[in-house]
């Protein structure tokens, strides 16, 4: 098991990178403690198989270091790292049994047969492959040849950490969440470290100890699930994590709060100053779990235009327009929602502030909307 931690890490694929959009992976710092569960969440292109590959000894970054244990192996390769790596498809050996798959690194290791056994066994045990054990890998499903592959990484007891590189992208959805379990009894009962590349949230906030988001190749929170869903840094984690995403809404300052639209929302003395202290174009973000339908000219709430509410099992999903701005809002599945003009609450304890998408470290206190 290894700590990771990067040094002024940097990657671009282009000689010479000029401005922070020639980067594949921009630059930054950051650790990984011996043990912990990691995710690597964000769109395809963000830069996190980059970031895979360069912990996996895969790609050599252009700038900065990495460092296992204190020990700068930057220019080390992946055998040297003793990484073991899950991918996508699975990599297995069809013509082998379960068995001489699971054996094959403790085998190319030259490690004794009777470990080998003893080895084989204890791993096909947590992953309630025992069965299996003698059949034909080309016989198997795909959800269970992934499990070979896992495997193969948990067999060796050398390995410094395990990459999973989307590795439930191919599994069959009813059987996504069985793995995904099983993928945090074996974190909790080995304490490996493992790094879990993935574009979805469900995926990374259910397995991870702490979750990376990324977007345009940079690191913009590392947190777990409260923190990312309460506390956004960056209007894309706002964005990205939740179901459906943060309400995000460009507001103007005036006198004595903020506008939205022609509609004001007042706030606290102590909120105004530090927005006015704030550089840039400000964003009001708040989740539609805190939007909450309210009375006519409540504190707090803004006037808009019911456009739809959905049914959604234990929730209604309403969606209302205010000075041609769209907000979202989950409210109780029995609540009846007429057509017509709607009274949304923004003002909540939940409600951030966001300038040039980075989140000001305030709360907004309710007082009065007009």
């Amino acid at each position: 098991m290894a700590r990771i931690e990067f040094q002024n890490l940097a990657h671009a694929y282009r000689p010479n990178p000029a401005t922070l959009n020639d980067y594949a992976l921009q630059p930054m710092s950051m650790v990984w403690e011996d043990g912990g569960a990691y995710a690597l969440l964000g769109p395809s292109g963000c830069g996190k198989t980059t970031l895979l590959n360069i912990v996996s000894g895969l790609v050599t970054p252009s700038e900065g270091k990495v460092l296992f244990n204190g020990h700068d192996v930057t220019a080390h390769g992946a055998r040297e790292r003793n990484i073991a790596q899950v991918f996508q498809f699975p990599v297995i050996y069809d013509t082998m049994s379960v068995f001489d798959n699971l054996a094959f690194p403790l085998r190319n290791r030259k490690v004794a047969e009777g470990e080998v056994k003893k080895r084989v066994h204890e791993v096909a045990e947590i992953l309630d492959m025992t069965r299996e054990l003698p059949r034909k890998a080309s016989n198997l499903a795909a959800d269970a040849k992934q499990k070979i592959s896992l495997g193969r990484g948990l067999v060796r007891k050398d390995v410094a950490a395990i990459l999973f590189d989307e590795p439930l992208t191919v599994i069959d959805p009813n059987m996504k969440w069985m793995l995904r379990r099983q993928l945090k009894k074996i974190h909790q009962q080995l304490k490996l470290t493992l790094i879990y590349v993935t574009h979805d949230q469900v995926e990374a906030l259910t397995f991870a100890d702490e979750v990376v988001v990324m977007t345009n190749g940079r690191i913009v929170q590392k947190g777990g699930p409260e923190a990312l869903f309460l506390r956004p840094d960056h209007a894309f984690v706002g964005y990205f994590i939740g179901s459906p995403g943060m309400n995000l809404c460009p507001v103007d300052l005036d006198t004595d709060g903020v506008t939205v639209g022609s509609q004001r929302v007042a706030l606290d003395v102590d909120t105004l100053a530090t927005l006015r202290h704030a550089n840039g174009a400000l964003t009001l973000g708040i989740r539609p779990e805190f939007v909450r339908l309210a009375a006519v000219g409540e504190p707090g709430a803004v006037k808009a235009q019911l456009l739809r509410a959905q049914q959604l099992g234990n929730y209604q999903l309403v969606t209302a327009q205010c000075d041609g701005h769209l907000f979202k809002a989950k409210v109780e599945p029995h609540l009846r929602v007429s057509d017509g003009p709607v009274w949304l609450r923004l003002a909540a304890p939940e409600t951030v502030f966001f300038s040039n998408d980075e989140r000001i470290a305030i709360r907004i206190t309710e007082r009065t909307s007009r």
